[in-house]
């Protein structure tokens, strides 16, 4: 698709603009950019932890979160062996800081962050402090054998305007002067190799207009009022952990948080060619939620919960019974403390990206943020469903087992996201 197509809808210009990247699609989007000036930034003023965006987003009439309609994640790959050089460090800050100065802090400027992987501090002879739960990426299901990204971090992009998240990947490269009116001093490019390139978008709207793409059946079924490909909404504020919840509390990395990126290819003929709204609901959610009619439309009558915490108990004998189960029922079992607070939190978004080629295929990246890796890791065997495979032999690991029929894990990473104290390049054991 070219983002220079003047037939194209606008916001079909503005996300393949942001898919395309370079040069030529930031000055399509600033073409068909809002009249409306973007807020600049205070560097004085920004948050402690890199991950608080809640106060700093919209929000529907439920308090749920919208997250920012553009986002761009760069994998990269830090110069040289051996622990980064101070010169390293300095070039960054300037860089990151230079976003800090361009762009407010929200979805109408600029949220970013900078997450290090396992093997960035290999790089250290020291070890991450004790309460830092950051293993290497493994695979967590007997069906799945995803790439490890194992670059040394990750700069996640997000932001309601287009020509935001493309202006400030361009200052980072060094292809721009000016960010934002804002003088560009230093460049990541300078000290890091950018390894990969993934880009998405997450609203209502969006998934409908870009669903021509692989995955996707011709006819157009991704209702419009969704925010993603599969026809519901997600992340609803009732079963979503807080910020402070997945913030580490103690350390030298007290305000981190620990970043799960995996990204899933979809495959929705079947999805919607195959099964009713009735039997779609069974499997996003549970059989209660369709044999009480609970969900309308793409959920929003919920509101802040889903409700699936009253379904839970009832896993085994919705699978006895109705021989599916659902995706949320099956997660939610191992995403809740002893306290029932909910352990994960989420910030997923679409892309038609494939990466490593030009085809356009539906997929889905997954931000998670817990305070340990491991959370992540229970929650996501616990979605396996692979226990329910005893319980009726309708239910197999792929098929009646939640949406695992139509998700593939093509790769995961994972990453430390460091306070703002600590975001240029940190030792294992930086001084509080």
């Amino acid at each position: 698709m070219d983002p220079l197509d003047d037939n194209l809808p606008r916001r079909q210009v503005l996300k393949a603009a942001v898919a395309a990247g370079g040069v030529s699609a930031l000055s399509a989007c600033l073409d068909m950019a809002s009249s409306e000036p973007v807020p600049t930034g205070d560097s004085n003023a920004k948050p402690s932890r890199q991950h608080a965006w809640q106060e700093y987003i919209r929000h529907d009439e439920h308090g749920n979160s919208q997250l920012p309609k553009h986002q761009i994640l760069l994998y990269i790959i830090f110069d040289g062996d051996g622990q980064p050089s101070a010169d390293t460090r300095s070039i960054l800050e300037q860089a990151l800081t230079g976003l800090d100065r361009a762009y407010e802090w929200s979805h109408k400027g600029l949220l970013h962050s900078i997450a290090y992987s396992p093997s960035y501090f290999e790089r250290f002879d020291q070890s991450l402090p004790e309460n830092v739960d950051l293993p290497r990426p493994t695979a967590l299901s007997p069906f799945e054998s995803p790439t490890f990204d194992t670059q040394d971090a990750v700069i996640h992009l997000a932001s309601d305007r287009a020509d935001v998240v493309l202006e400030a990947e361009q200052a980072l490269r060094g292809e721009q002067d000016q960010a934002n009116g804002v003088s560009v001093e230093a460049r990541l490019t300078d000290v890091a190799t950018i390894d990969s390139r993934r880009t998405g978008f997450v609203g209502a709207g969006l998934p409908a207009q870009h669903q021509d793409a692989a995955g996707i059946p011709d006819s157009n079924p991704v209702p419009e009022a969704s925010p993603l490909f599969m026809g519901f909404e997600a992340g609803f504020k009732g079963n979503q952990a807080t910020e402070d919840y997945v913030t580490i509390q103690n350390g030298p990395f007290a305000g981190a948080t620990t970043k799960v990126i995996a990204n899933l290819r979809q495959r929705l003929d079947d999805w919607y060619d195959e099964q009713s709204f009735e039997e779609r609901v069974t499997e996003m959610f549970s059989p209660g939620h369709a044999d009480k009619d609970l969900v309308k439309g793409v959920g929003s009558n919920l509101g802040s919960d889903s409700g699936i915490d009253q379904f839970i108990g009832d896993i085994e004998s919705d699978a006895k019974t109705h021989n599916r189960v659902g995706h949320a029922q099956k997660a939610a079992r191992a995403n809740r403390d002893a306290d029932g607070n909910v352990k994960l939190f989420r910030r997923h978004f679409e892309s038609t990206d494939d990466i490593g080629s030009d085809q356009k295929v539906a997929s889905l990246h997954f931000p998670s943020l817990q305070r340990r890796i491991t959370d992540f890791e229970d929650v996501r065997r616990a979605m396996n469903g692979t226990d329910l495979t005893k319980v009726t032999p309708a239910i197999r690991q792929r098929v009646n087992n939640g949406i695992l029929e139509y998700i593939f894990v093509r790769r995961r990473g994972n990453f430390l996201v460091p306070p703002r104290r600590h975001r240029e390049v940190p030792t294992p054991q930086p001084e509080s």
